[in-house]
């Protein structure tokens, strides 16, 4: 299947990397508003600076969607108007009404919408699902994505403006905080949230704790001003036991565990294209970033700084 890549920020390359090594997927044309972004493929695939263009070249299987996330929901709706499958990364889009709208098109269309959330496939997690025992209840899970985010965006500077990023690290990182606690506890729903933004309105802190119908609960913490890296879940058992996965455990270096991550989205990605579908955990985890804004704003304890998120 010939796939093409509309994006050609930071992220792009961990999808190129798993495009490359890859048996039924190839690189089949990429996308990017900057000829410089697309110098090194010239000799390669088809490039292009509109995705109105690529898309009226044909030729393409699927696409992969990477560019600002105050752009997926144009990028994504042409597309599933024009019935091509879709993964796109988290957030499936800024505002709750857009994503709506995704879902309702890719369901009219009967088009494929697939949200990439790649922490879902990190080794370390699957490993503390599989190793789970029968029977006992989960009680409680604790989800921790503490970084600093200027060491991760790179020239994608559009990570630190509010509008563009749909609000910071509640918009950005939530959705895969929210659905590495959902693998454990299934959906869930916000009770209560702080967040702390900066005086431009980019949110830096957030504590987020949800429940699931059964009254089990979920902590979620985020952090774009840790002076380093964590990435962790922390599953608490009903018969008091204690497991806990590092998603960065045996990775050496910097951004290493996202190399397998992709590769994990991608294949399901091929998978979701044989068997069609739209994946409803996109919409989901951006509901519950709508909710935990929502939630923050109306909190008389939140501690928070500036005007929103834009």
């Amino acid at each position: 299947m010939r796939i093409g890549v509309i994006g050609l920020g930071v992220i792009s390359r961990f999808y190129l990397a798993a495009l490359r090594e890859s048996g039924p997927l190839r690189l089949g044309a990429v996308c990017d508003v900057r000829p410089e972004a697309l110098a090194p493929y010239r000799d390669e695939v088809p490039c292009w600076r509109d995705h109105r263009d690529l898309i009226a070249a044909g030729g393409l299987d699927a696409v992969v969607v990477t560019v600002p996330n105050d752009q997926h929901a144009r990028v994504c709706l042409d597309l599933l108007d024009a019935g091509l499958p879709v993964c796109v990364e988290k957030p499936l889009a800024t505002r709750l009404v857009d994503g709506l709208a995704m879902v309702e098109l890719a369901a009219t269309r009967g088009a494929v919408l697939f949200t990439s959330f790649h922490r879902r496939y990190n080794a370390r997690v699957r490993t503390l699902l599989d190793d789970l025992p029968h029977g006992v209840p989960v009680q409680s899970v604790r989800v921790r994505y503490l970084e600093r985010i200027e060491d991760h965006v790179g020239d994608d500077r559009w990570y630190l403006d509010p509008v563009r990023c749909g609000g910071g690290c509640v918009a950005d990182n939530g959705p895969n905080a929210y659905d590495l606690a959902s693998l454990f506890l299934g959906p869930l729903q916000v009770a209560r949230a702080e967040i702390h933004r900066d005086d431009t309105g980019v949110d830096r802190q957030a504590v987020v704790d949800l429940e699931n119908a059964g009254g089990a609960l979920a902590r979620v913490e985020l952090d774009w001003s840790y002076p380093g890296e964590v990435k962790d879940v922390e599953v608490r058992l009903a018969d008091g036991g204690l497991r806990r996965a590092d998603l960065l455990a045996g990775f050496a270096g910097f951004k290493q565990s996202l190399w397998h991550e992709y590769a994990g989205v991608l294949r399901d990605f091929a998978s979701a294209i044989h068997t069609g579908g739209i994946d409803r955990e996109g919409l989901a985890a951006l509901a519950l970033v709508d909710a935990t804004y929502r939630a923050a704003d109306n909190n008389p304890r939140a501690a928070l700084i500036g005007e929103g998120r834009g």
